[in-house]
């Protein structure tokens, strides 16, 4: 019986898991540098009033159409501003900003690249994208490619869409935010393609010089500890074997990171006295260094006050927000699909695409009928 084999795979993982010692945080690279686990690194968030304002930014795409040799995509990014857990409206800039982006393959210097082009649905938003030279690369680019196997072309296809998240960011600070405002990114702070950290380092730039915070939340986090534990568990056991009694915490520090690719101070937070969940949260590294306790407390104070909706309590309504408004969703997908189309057959041009097409699709022609 299937339930048998269940039970029996549940009791081997139970075996299999082991809450050994805690260890202490663990990264692979040398730029990291970590810090041991104590207790008296837990502090409360104290809730004070505060003015500054809190911007969240996030992005999402969908692949419109693709072949072996072509990803089109719909992709889309989006911003908020609250103060506390009131919504301010923008002044300078819009609030969404959406572009088709078509990904395909060329042969160069005896090598199958990647190239990107990219078109707003609104053409004044072209200052909010990526320049397209940042968006060629190499299939066998060691920060795209799986293991030994040549980059897919639908994953070089998402980094216009991440590239264009770190470029509208820094419009934000630049149009909408005021010194000691806060900035949240949707994920970690570290920056994994080639040419992504040219627009991180960009939006960091606007936010020293204008002295935005910039941070990031991740909704996951797959970091552990040099025990082999997942690094949220090990903090949250941490707090629970010492009966830490703050509803709200944060702990700090867990690493600092001297690398060109993660300028960033790791937090780990607990934003809501009734929050199930603790995120990882960073600050850029060299804001972070230049924060007193008071600041960083006043900085967490205004996350926290912004966590308090009754489906997730501990996490933003911003990012919330953000993550919803940013989403493309499957029937705005078909809209744009059937366009698509379309026009490839008002141009005479679908022979031409269709056998590309053809060779990609058979998985979803499969699920189609299989259910």
């Amino acid at each position: 019986m299937s339930v048998d084999a269940i039970r029996k795979l549940v009791e081997k993982l139970d075996e299999q898991i082991i809450e050994s010692d805690l260890g202490k945080p663990f990264f692979s690279r040398p730029e990291y540098h970590t810090y041991p686990f104590d207790s008296s690194n837990f502090r409360p968030i104290n809730i004070v009033k505060s003015g500054r304002k809190i911007a969240f930014v996030d992005g999402g795409n969908q692949e419109l159409i693709g072949a072996p040799n072509f990803s089109v995509q719909i992709n889309r990014v989006y911003f908020n501003i609250f103060k506390g857990n009131k919504r301010l409206l923008s002044n300078s800039i819009p609030n969404k900003m959406e572009f088709f982006s078509a990904t395909f393959s060329r042969f160069k210097n005896g090598e199958i690249y990647y190239d990107t082009f990219i078109l707003p649905i609104r053409e004044k938003h072209f200052e909010f994208l990526p320049k397209e030279g940042d968006l060629s690369f190499s299939s066998m680019d060691k920060t795209l490619r799986y293991g030994l196997m040549r980059a897919d072309i639908s994953r070089v296809a998402s980094i216009a869409r991440r590239f264009a998240e770190w470029e509208f960011a820094k419009h934000v600070i630049d149009n909408e935010l005021e010194e000691n405002d806060i900035i949240v990114r949707d994920g970690s702070l570290q920056t994994g393609e080639t040419n992504e950290s040219k627009y991180s380092r960009r939006a960091y730039e606007s936010a020293k010089n204008k002295g935005v915070i910039f941070s990031g939340l991740s909704k996951t986090c797959s970091l552990y500890t040099d025990t082999g534990l997942p690094l949220l568990g090990a903090v949250r056991k941490l707090a629970e074997d010492n009966d830490i009694p703050y509803g709200r915490w944060y702990y700090y520090p867990v690493a600092d990171i001297l690398s060109a690719e993660h300028e960033a101070s790791i937090f780990i937070v607990k934003l809501h006295p009734a929050a199930e969940r603790i995120f990882r949260y960073e600050i850029q590294r060299d804001q972070v260094n230049k924060l007193s306790t008071d600041e960083i407390n006043e900085i967490m104070s205004v996350l926290s006050e912004n966590c308090k909706d009754v489906i997730l309590p501990g996490y933003p309504y911003g990012l919330m927000d953000a993550d919803y408004s940013a989403r493309v969703r499957d029937e705005e997908l078909e809209k744009y699909k059937m366009i698509f189309l379309s026009e490839i057959s008002k141009l005479g041009k679908w022979g031409k695409f269709k056998k590309y097409i053809q060779a990609a699709d058979t998985h979803d022609i499969i699920n189609m009928f299989m259910g």
